[in-house]
């Protein structure tokens, strides 16, 4: 595990190898799963705020969903409380859009990459396959590893890209410059000792 204040990132963070293949799994994490993505408190304003300029770029379903649900849920479980993105269904998120090419890709994102919105996404789908979670005196950083992803894999494997290094840009987003530069100095000590270790 490697501590950076009060950010505790897990080994495999910087250990797995993970480059998102969207040919070959067509966004499925966006379809699969039992709840929508996590959504934080200060994103329900911009989600509201955006919400216009999102829409033209979704299904008739996910626009139906939105409509029915709101622009996010509360997820409720007895070991879970937290707001989420609405689902279709119970099934793709409501914010899904389609490509020509049939691939799935984010309405916020869409809309975002067109200029109409200053909302990329949020900052879970964009950390992915990283996940957080507050714990009492931590902020865990960790691996999602999921099944749909290991085409993933296999392309990070052949480029040998990390995980922390394919969400760069999220983790900058989330945690800052400064963090991610003592990140990568931290990682690169971590393999080093590991190399070392394994060579005795």
């Amino acid at each position: 595990m490697i501590l950076i204040d009060d950010i505790l990132i897990s080994d495999d963070v910087v250990e797995t190898q993970f480059v998102c293949n969207l040919k070959a799994c067509k966004g499925a994490c966006c379809i699969e799963g039992e709840s929508g993505a996590p959504v934080e408190q200060n994103e329900i304003e911009l989600l509201q705020d955006s919400i216009d300029h999102i829409l033209p770029y979704l299904t008739k379903e996910g626009k139906k969903a939105i409509a029915e649900q709101g622009v996010y849920i509360v997820e409720e479980d007895d070991e879970y409380t937290g707001l989420a993105t609405p689902l279709i269904n119970g099934g793709a998120c409501a914010y899904i859009a389609y490509k020509a090419n049939g691939q799935v890709t984010c309405g916020i994102e869409e809309a975002y990459n067109d200029g109409k919105i200053s909302f990329q996404k949020p900052i879970s789908c964009h950390l992915y396959p990283i996940r957080t979670k507050n714990y009492d005196s931590v902020i865990g950083v960790n691996y999602d590893e999921w099944d749909i992803c290991s085409d993933a894999c296999t392309l990070g494997k052949a480029l040998k890209v990390p995980v922390y290094v394919f969400a760069k840009d999220a983790l900058i987003r989330k945690f800052g410059t400064e963090f991610y530069k003592v990140l990568e100095q931290a990682a690169f000590d971590h393999e080093n000792d590991t190399t070392e270790s394994s060579s005795k």
